[in-house]
């Protein structure tokens, strides 16, 4: 916290049970990590099983993935893994899976809380209730910040089948994370053969490992996702005024007050900014043409592995798209879009591209930040190709 945050006045100072609560609550910064890591693992585990995988999985996956590893770095032409070492396959469980995806985006999140701690300090002169009330808000955000950060991360735990649930490069690059029982459970309801799902899952995992690794992808994206999160600006009305919004004698009130607590936005008093939607088209553009490339790696690959009718890529991209609202409001802070819309436009920039000179141009993509395809490029990739032929 800041020295001026500590120093403003606390409407529960004369309650020392409230005091030292509200204070614990704020001790961490503008984002209180305790209550993120337990409101994920809450919301990774639910009501359902959550098992520890059985240590001749893990061998089971990692002789698979030896053999998808050859494949991918054919396709890519780059590394699985640092020094071009291989990648270790770890199978873990969901509530690990959180807590691990929740420390590798955390420089995301304080960023975004960072933004949103940004508040104008409340006006001497005004209302005392309103400053006040002004000062509670202050004092909950980070609270509030950590159970909804946490609860979006718990929600993606509780489908994500590998590491790559989102196309973010990740640190810990000697390891990939596969969540077994979730992804056995998935080819159990499809009724795909397990030894097939499992080899999908590794292609898709290795494939997005070697893509996201590379330096144009950190200096491209990820810097432009960091961009984006850090260009929310705060609202500490939003929920009074969402609130104030709900008429009491409506039959339809207590869903109305239901769908509000559950939109971060509302509770972290997150507005879009100008900044935001001056660079949403960029980083639309990018993720598009990003993801397209990562499918066209795994479906050239399975293709070789499981044949060419395997049913498995169009049940996980049908899967991908029906998350649920919970999942994908996490996709929203982080202004990455991976709809069905843009699974379709990056898949016909990148058919255009292989159309027109093959699949080894599309390697060029990777070669620097400013490779990566501006928005008009991912819609006619023809312009694309001619620039590069300038470069």
């Amino acid at each position: 916290m800041s020295d001026d945050d500590m120093n403003m006045p606390n409407p529960f100072g004369g309650l020392p049970f409230f005091n030292d609560m509200m204070r614990a609550m704020a001790s961490q910064g503008p984002l209180n990590w305790d209550l993120a890591q337990q409101f994920a693992q809450l919301g990774a585990v639910g009501d359902s099983a959550d098992p520890e995988p059985d240590p001749s999985t893990r061998i089971a996956y990692n002789a698979l993935a030896d053999i998808a590893d050859v494949y991918v770095r054919e396709v890519t032409q780059r590394p699985t893994g640092p020094k071009d070492s291989h990648v270790e396959i770890l199978t873990t469980t969901r509530a690990r899976w959180a807590h691990r995806t929740l420390t590798d985006l955390r420089p995301l999140f304080n960023d975004l809380a960072t933004a949103l701690a940004k508040r104008d300090a409340p006006d001497a002169s005004g209302d005392p209730m309103a400053a006040m009330l002004n000062n509670l808000s202050t004092m909950m955000a980070p609270a509030l910040m950590g159970m909804s950060i946490g609860s979006m991360v718990g929600a993606l735990a509780s489908h994500a089948l590998g590491q790559y649930e989102l196309p973010l490069s990740r640190p810990f690059a000697s390891e990939i994370l596969i969540v077994s029982s979730s992804v056995d459970s998935f080819a159990s309801d499809w009724s795909i053969a397990t030894d097939d799902m499992r080899m999908w899952v590794l292609i898709h995992e290795l494939a997005s490992h070697a893509v996201l690794a590379s330096p144009a992808i950190e200096e491209g994206l990820s810097s432009m996702v960091r961009q984006h999160v850090s260009g929310f600006r705060p609202n500490p009305e939003a929920l009074m005024e969402s609130m104030g919004d709900i008429d009491p004698t409506d039959p339809n009130a207590l869903a109305g007050i239901q769908n509000m607590f559950s939109d971060p936005m509302v509770l972290m008093g997150a507005v879009r900014s100008a900044e935001q939607e001056a660079l949403a088209p960029f980083l639309d553009a990018r993720i598009a043409a990003i993801s397209g490339y990562i499918d066209f790696v795994v479906d050239s690959v399975s293709t070789r592995l499981l044949g060419a009718s395997s049913p498995i890529a169009e049940a996980v991209r049908r899967r991908r798209v029906e998350y649920g609202t919970d999942a994908q409001l996490i996709e929203r802070l982080l202004g990455i879009s991976t709809t069905r819309a843009q699974q379709q436009r990056g898949r016909q920039f990148i058919n255009g591209v292989v159309e027109r000179e093959g699949s080894n141009a599309l390697t060029q993509m990777l070669a620097s930040a400013s490779n990566l395809p501006t928005p008009n490029e991912v819609d006619a990739p023809g312009l694309w190709l001619a620039r590069l032929e300038t470069l």
